[in-house]
């Protein structure tokens, strides 16, 4: 299993998709990733695209119930949701005030703290609908993809 994950070019493609799917680390280190094993651009570029893009409608439509959820069956979760919140409320004020320009925004900038998993979660708690939502989440999440590609060309020239 391994191996296939490793020298196949299917193999590569889904360790791209899945390292793109992760929280924290998002399309900013699954882009990068993809080149580095040796994908050729367009293939990782794709499955890197794809793999931030796909929890965020789940995101928007749902977690607001799964948070609720998760507070009622399991209590001692409830600081670590309430910081989460905490830091989602946080990152809501550029979208509060430039809407899906700013929620753009905030996916775009490949920083900590910023893409896909949190511009979704800001926009189900501010109760974006996903029509709106959406869209300005793609859009920052190509616009990301491109800088993320500048940088990873950039570095390796670098080297």
């Amino acid at each position: 299993m391994i191996t296939w994950l490793t020298d196949t070019v299917i193999g590569k493609c889904t360790m791209t998709f899945l390292i793109s799917m992760l929280p924290v680390v998002e399309l900013r280190l699954g882009l990068p990733y993809g080149i580095a094993i040796g994908l050729d651009y367009p293939l990782a570029l794709l499955s890197a695209v794809v793999g931030n893009l796909l929890p965020a409608p789940f995101i928007i439509l749902f977690i607001k119930n799964v948070l609720a959820f998760l507070r009622r069956r399991f209590r001692s979760l409830d600081g670590f949701i309430t910081k989460i919140e905490d830091r989602a409320h946080l990152k809501s004020e550029v979208v509060t005030k430039y809407g899906p320009i700013g929620l753009f925004l905030l996916v775009a900038i490949p920083l900590p703290g910023t893409g896909a998993w949190t511009g979704s979660l800001v926009a189900a708690l501010m109760g974006m609908q996903l029509k709106k939502a959406l869209p300005a989440i793609v859009l920052g999440v190509l616009a990301a993809a491109g800088i993320m590609t500048l940088v990873t060309f950039g570095a390796i020239h670098l080297f």
